[in-house]
C-alpha cells in the first residue's frame, strides 16, 4: 500500500469508505467541513449537506435503520444540536458514527482554534442512562485506524459511537500508509420493515412499548450497559510510555495536547487515553506506580475529574485554554507543580 499525503479530515473520509459507508449527512461547520468535503466526491457513498445538525443525524439514524453503514461529522455547537437524537439512537440501537472535531467554546467560541471541551458532553449529553463508546486519536495515522474502530465498535454495540478530533488533528498534515487489512464488521440486524422492531425512544421489551413497567426498565439499562461494556473490551486502546529513567510523577495528557507531552518523556511516565469512554480500567494497574499525577487539558478540567474518580486519588491539573498549545508555556506550568 503506498504511502500518502493526508489531512486529518482526509483520513477519516478514507477510513469511512474502508469501513463500508455508504451514507452520509452534515452541514458545512469549521474545524470538521473538509469531511463533507471529500466524501461528496464519492459517487458510492450517498452524501447530503443538510440543512442543519438535527436534520444531518435524524437522517444518518434512518440510513443506519434502512441497512447501511451511516455517519455525520460536525463541531461543538452542532453536537449540542444533535444531543436528543444521540440518546433516541441508544434507546432504539442504531449503529451509527458521529465524529465532533472540537473547537473552542462555549457557542459560537472560536471557529479555527482546538480545544478539549466537548468531552464530558460525549457521556452526558442526552438525558437518561447511557454511555457511548468514545475514541480520541492523535494523528492522521490514527484517524484512519479508530474510524474504522469506531464503525466497527458501532455495529458491534449496536449504538452511536462518537470519534473526537480537534482543530489540530483535522486540520495536520501526515504521510500515513492507509492499509485496508482491518477486519470490517459487517451489518447483521435487519433493516427497517424486514423484521418486527420497535422504533420509538420508548422504554420497551423486544418490539412491545412498556411505558410503565419498571422491572422491564431496568433489565432494559442493563442489557444496555452490559453490552457497551462487553464491546469496549475488544477496543481497549491506550498508549502508556513508562520514563527510562526513575520518576515518581505520571503525565496525563489526549488528543492534540499529548503530542506536546511527547517532549518530556525522558522526564516523566506518561499515560494517553484513547478509548475515552468507558473509561480504560488498566490507569488503575499503572497509577499506584506514582507518588504524584499531573494531568494536561484544553478545557477547565472535563476527563481529569473521571480519572480522579477511578483511582479514588487527587490529581494535580494543568488547564491550557484558549486554542493555543504553547510548549514553553507547558514547560513553566510543570515547573510551577514541581
Amino acid at each position: 500500500m503506498p504511502k500518502q499525503l493526508l489531512q486529518g479530515n482526509q483520513a477519516i473520509a478514507l477510513a469511512a469508505e474502508v469501513a463500508g459507508l455508504k451514507f452520509f449527512a452534515g452541514y458545512p461547520i469549521t474545524p470538521a467541513s473538509e469531511i463533507i468535503h471529500e466524501l461528496v466526491n464519492k459517487k458510492h457513498i450517498k452524501t447530503l449537506q443538510m440543512e442543519d445538525e438535527i436534520a444531518s443525524i435524524n437522517a444518518v439514524m434512518g440510513a443506519s435503520l434502512a441497512g447501511v453503514k451511516a455517519m455525520t461529522a460536525t463541531s461543538g455547537p452542532g453536537f449540542s444540536l444533535m444531543q436528543e437524537s444521540i440518546g433516541h439512537a441508544h434507546m432504539m440501537e442504531v449503529p451509527i458514527v458521529i465524529v465532533n472535531v472540537q473547537r473552542v467554546g462555549p457557542s459560537t467560541g472560536m471557529p479555527t482554534l482546538p480545544a478539549q471541551g466537548d468531552v464530558i458532553q460525549c457521556i452526558h449529553g442526552s438525558h437518561g442512562d447511557y454511555f457511548p463508546i468514545v475514541f480520541y486519536p492523535n494523528s492522521v495515522a490514527e484517524l484512519y485506524q479508530y474510524t474504522i474502530a469506531a464503525f466497527n465498535a458501532a455495529e458491534e454495540s449496536l449504538s452511536p459511537v462518537i470519534l473526537l478530533s480537534d482543530g489540530y488533528i483535522s486540520h495536520l498534515y501526515e504521510t500515513i500508509t492507509p492499509h485496508r487489512d482491518f477486519e470490517i464488521k459487517h451489518r447483521t440486524s435487519p433493516p427497517l420493515g424486514a423484521s418486527n422492531r420497535h422504533f420509538t425512544g420508548l422504554s420497551h421489551e423486544g418490539s412491545i412499548p412498556k411505558t410503565s413497567d419498571i422491572d422491564n426498565y431496568r433489565r432494559l439499562i442493563s442489557r444496555f450497559q452490559e453490552k457497551q461494556q462487553l464491546t469496549a473490551q475488544r477496543y481497549n486502546y491506550y498508549e502508556y510510555l513508562e520514563c527510562g529513567k526513575e520518576t515518581d510523577i505520571l503525565l496525563i495528557s489526549y488528543g492534540a495536547l499529548s503530542r506536546v507531552a511527547y517532549y518530556f518523556k525522558n522526564d516523566f511516565s506518561l499515560y494517553r487515553p484513547i478509548r475515552m469512554f468507558p473509561v480504560v480500567e488498566e490507569i488503575k494497574i499503572i497509577a499506584p506506580k506514582y507518588k504524584r499525577i499531573i494531568m494536561m487539558e484544553m478545557n477547565t478540567g472535563q476527563y481529569v475529574r473521571e480519572i480522579e474518580r477511578l483511582l479514588r486519588r487527587e490529581i494535580e491539573f494543568i488547564p491550557i485554554l484558549g486554542g493555543r498549545i504553547d510548549l514553553q508555556e507547558i514547560k513553566q506550568k510543570l515547573r510551577e507543580e514541581k
